[in-house]
């Protein structure tokens, strides 16, 4: 705006300079000069204050077509009165004596008031302008235009007077100066205290806080209406001198001081909920440094401090049950430890048995049902002492002092809970791991691994609902993940092989063998299955081991065929098989590859196989019978649903398990179930297999019980296949 201000008084130079030459000479040349002067710059002058009043008052000038018209206008007038010494239209002077004076008087022709139509039409317009703007605008704006205005009447009616009344002198140029240095005042430098006054107060009025200005004296001089109600004072009341102990009583006293700079966070009651107040005092300074008052602002975060609580909270708790979620537990715990050095503590992890199943066999909506209860049961009984929430999906974790943690107590609360009659038929098992904290160093996270550690080695159990980590349960996952590991290496350098165990019929022949996995580890030496088959069962890999088995099987059966030997060969399939692999697709595509009779290669099941998914896998069974494999039904009788079993499922071969005498203090009642058996599968037209015989009594039982094909240690343990084929004299 600076600029426009200095363009507006360069353009208000030449009338004046033109007006003064013409008061102060008496030659005629020098007249001239300044009457074309004069008429020239009344021209420029009143385009330019058309272009400050338009720029003063915010209306659109610039670039828009009634500033190309206006200037043009303009251009037209300045030309025909440039024109005038030519053709003498515009006007003439003549010598006059004025106070004794010589002085040149203007003679206006037509011309000249054409200039003047122009030139006052082009002010009128500015000053219309100016005038809409001091009527339309906020009184509290009505200073800025109003003085231009009065400032640009003035002007106009000195100039109109000057026109009308034939005085030979133009003394309506002092208004041209004055009008300019008026705005550079009111532009630059004014200041109007009235209008800041009032937007300060209108400020204040809105601030969301209770605002109140004091003076040297500490008397309140002014305060806004949330200040008002702060201290119960009405709008119209005049305010008391005692207004700082009225402010105290408000707030529940504040204890701060009107002769300094402080701030505080207060928190009081106010009725039946808690309110927190921001409390500030500053100190106010004139020009010279002097303390003129001050102001006490009291504003009212109380919601704020609830969202940030709400927020808080959001971060630290599970929003299901309202537990700590994992990070803030894990936080908490190390807190917990770090401080009390004197006390020992247990982490203890939960885990609800197969909760997915819940899900799916009841709803999601049950299942959050679930882990609520859980969660109102930590609530209510864990002790003061104890940090517990939730880690993920089904698993909460908790920290207990020894002496205050019971684990029988727990269990019974998590096990014996009101879930509901829903689960009348599938109940909910929770497992509880327990680790007690003899290493504080190590992460919180790895606690609880051990902690969950312990509950995978009762996760199928479900009779037993709590687990303690020992140190072996970590060499045993280390030794895990080692022989996981080393699998494909180990079946690819010949590490893994397969041991047959005779078939024996009741003459002493061996009919065929059964296909039984061992490794010759390199550093471990010969390991028994026992070490590495439940690894493998329990992540899944036994069906990568049992596929290497079979084609071990249909190679030495391949060979065997060369060689014109007669016997066949039984090979395990595990419960996992049928979930990471195309049981059927993968033995018929093996017998293809090979060339071998599928009668040859007998398939062992057990009835755990078949509890679930039973249609599926009764499926499977019946396209391998049909394409001409015998199926043999492992371990019978040592299960749960045998006979159920046997009703459902059409197998070829019962192989009959002899533990179950070893296991019994009523052995004469196990031999008969035992006669049973046999008897049963030679009324359903079913050959048996019984495995296990151990010593020559047992052998003459069985022969006399009407078995004929046997297996066991009596016989032979499982063997390498050239010292079996050296031993049975295989060709």
């Amino acid at each position: 705006m600076a600029n426009d201000v200095a363009l507006l008084l360069i353009a208000l130079l030449p009338p004046i300079v033109g007006n003064l030459i013409l008061i102060s000479t008496d030659q005629w040349l020098l007249s001239q000069i300044g009457c074309y002067l004069y008429y020239v710059g009344i021209d420029w002058s009143v385009i330019v204050v058309l272009r400050f009043s338009c720029l003063y008052c915010s209306v659109p000038y610039i670039g828009t077509k009634w500033r190309i018209i206006a200037n043009a206008i303009i251009a037209i007038d300045i030309v025909q009165l440039l024109l005038n010494p030519l053709t003498g239209h515009a006007f003439t002077t003549v010598q006059t004596l004025v106070d004794g004076a010589a002085y040149y008087a203007l003679v206006p022709l037509t011309g000249q008031v054409v200039h003047r139509i122009i030139a006052y039409g082009i002010f009128f317009v500015a000053l219309g302008i100016v005038a809409y703007k001091t009527f339309t605008a906020s009184r509290l704006y009505i200073e800025r235009y109003l003085v231009l205005l009065l400032c640009m009447l003035v002007c106009c009616i000195w100039e109109t007077y000057y026109i009308f009344s034939g005085a030979p002198i133009d003394r309506s140029m002092i208004s041209f100066g004055v009008y300019g240095l008026l705005v550079y005042y009111l532009v630059l430098y004014y200041r109007p205290m009235r209008l800041l006054d009032r937007m300060l107060a209108r400020i204040v009025e809105d601030m969301n806080a209770a605002v109140f200005f004091f003076d040297v004296n500490v008397k309140c001089i002014y305060c806004n209406s949330y200040a008002r109600d702060l201290i119960g004072v009405e709008e119209d009341e005049e305010l008391p001198d005692d207004v700082g102990d009225l402010i105290g009583r408000s707030i529940g006293g504040w204890g701060g001081r009107f002769t300094e700079d402080w701030k505080k966070r207060a928190k009081f009651a106010y009725g039946n909920k808690e309110r927190y107040l921001d409390i500030s005092s500053q100190q106010v300074y004139d020009d010279r440094k002097r303390r003129v008052g001050a102001c006490l602002s009291v504003r009212d975060i109380t919601v704020e401090q609830e969202k940030l609580a709400h927020e808080n909270y959001m971060a630290t708790h599970d929003t299901l049950t309202g537990l700590y979620n994992q990070h803030h537990l894990y936080e908490r715990i190390r807190e917990v430890l770090d401080k009390n050095n004197d006390v020992d503590y247990k982490v203890v992890g939960i885990d609800i048995k197969d909760f997915k199943i819940v899900n799916d066999i009841f709803d999601k909506e049950f299942g959050d049902q679930v882990l609520r209860v859980v969660a109102d049961e930590l609530r209510e009984h864990c002790l003061p002492g104890t940090v517990y929430g939730r880690l993920t999906g089904d698993k909460f974790g908790l920290l207990a002092p020894v002496e205050d943690f019971s684990e029988e107590e727990m269990e019974i609360l998590l096990t014996e809970q009101p879930y509901g009659e829903r689960v009348a038929n599938y109940p909910i098992v929770v497992h509880m791991g327990v680790y007690e904290v003899t290493d504080r160093d190590i992460d919180v996270s790895v606690m609880f691994d051990r902690a969950f550690m312990a509950i995978t080695s009762i996760k199928n159990d479900l009779n037993t609902h709590v687990a303690t980590y020992d140190e072996g349960m970590r060499q045993d996952l280390i030794w895990n993940q080692k022989i996981s590991q080393q699998l494909d290496r180990a079946m690819a350098a010949g590490q893994i092989k397969p041991y047959l165990q005779p078939m024996v019929n009741v003459a002493g022949k061996v009919e065929g063998a059964e296909v039984l996995v061992r490794w010759i580890h390199p550093d471990e030496g010969f390991l028994s299955p026992a070490r590495f088959i439940p690894v493998f069962e329990n992540n899944g890999m036994i069906a990568q081991l049992d596929s290497f088995m079979w084609e071990c099987a249909c190679q030495i059966l391949r060979d065997w065929k060369d060689r014109g030997i007669d016997m066949f060969l039984s090979v395990n399939i595990s419960p996992k098989d049928f979930y990471f692999i195309d049981v059927n697709g993968t033995i018929r595509r093996l017998v293809n590859k090979y060339g071998i009779d599928p009668g040859k290669l007998r398939l062992e099941i057990t009835e755990t196989a078949m509890m679930t998914d039973i249609e599926n896998r009764l499926r499977i069974i019946e396209g391998l019978r049909e394409d001409g494999f015998l199926v043999e039904m492992d371990d019978f009788g040592s299960g749960y649903s045998s006979l159920n079993m046997l009703k459902d499922i059409p197998v070829d071969v019962l192989k009959i398990d002899m533990m179950f005498l070893y296991k019994t203090k009523d052995q004469s009642k196990a031999e008969t179930i035992l006669q049973t058996i046999i008897n049963l599968s030679g009324q359903l037209g079913i050959p048996s297999i019984t495995e296990g015989v151990e010593t020559a009594d047992q052998l003459d039982m069985l022969v006399n019980m009407g078995c004929r094909l046997f297996q066991g240690y009596y016989f032979a343990k499982p063997m390498p296949i050239d010292e079996f084929e050296a031993r049975y004299r295989v060709a």
